[in-house]
């Protein structure tokens, strides 16, 4: 009871400090593997944490889970992939936002920026004086700038298609089988009347085949 009381001054300040590790993110074009990085969210309170993940410029990068929770004193990681890597992004400071809440609230108790950049080649590291001024650019270009969701583009978190479903598969037969019997009024025919088919019928299968085989392709 000391200890709720202790804690909930600080949830309502809505300045609940946010541990994520690292705090920069520098990809390579060169580097396959460095399109690839995680970040570390940290929970070293008592009660659990669910966090959202924003961004400057989305279209850019993939998160992976960008909303989430954090189970107390545990942690998570975050993976980030760097989408596009044109050469008119080397130099160009984005940033990351992690918003945390406590899960029975709506309204953010504490955010953490991170910023993230593309170089050419790991090479061509800048010198220090270099680097505080990209900082500090980075900082200024940055400070106003407009945060939005990642979760239109978490497609690494989506099921992997298994193909065509098995309803799409027996409709499909269906036609094709409709299309081979025969045509209402053909004489020489070992196949009972009753499974003739007249040719709007298999005008209407024929039909159906074609958009089926599009879905199946399309999956």
């Amino acid at each position: 009871m000391q200890q709720q009381q202790h804690r909930q001054p600080e949830l309502v300040e809505g300045n609940l400090p946010v541990f994520v590790f690292p705090t920069e993110l520098v990809f390579y074009a060169d580097e396959q593997t460095s399109h690839k990085q995680v970040l570390t969210l940290y929970n070293p309170y008592e009660f659990a944490l669910k966090f959202k993940v924003l961004c400057t410029a989305p279209n850019k990068y993939t998160v992976v889970d960008s909303t989430g929770a954090v189970k107390p004193q545990c942690c998570v990681d975050i993976v980030i992939r760097l989408r596009d890597v044109r050469p008119c992004h080397y130099g160009v400071y984005d940033k990351f936002r992690l918003q945390v809440s406590e899960q029975s609230q709506r309204k953010a108790l504490g955010r953490k920026e991170v910023t993230a950049t593309l170089r050419p080649t790991a090479g061509q590291e800048p010198g220090g004086a270099r680097s505080q001024d990209d900082e500090r650019r980075a900082k200024e270009q940055l400070a106003d700038s407009e945060f939005f969701e990642q979760t239109v583009f978490q497609t690494e978190s989506r099921p992997v298609a298994g193909g065509p479903s098995l309803l799409t598969v027996l409709l499909g037969l269906t036609c094709v089988a409709a299309l081979m019997l025969p045509t209402l009024g053909e004489q020489e025919s070992t196949v009972p009347v009753y499974l003739h088919l007249s040719v709007n019928k298999k005008l209407v299968a024929a039909y159906v085949l074609g958009l089926l085989t599009m879905v199946i392709l399309r999956t």
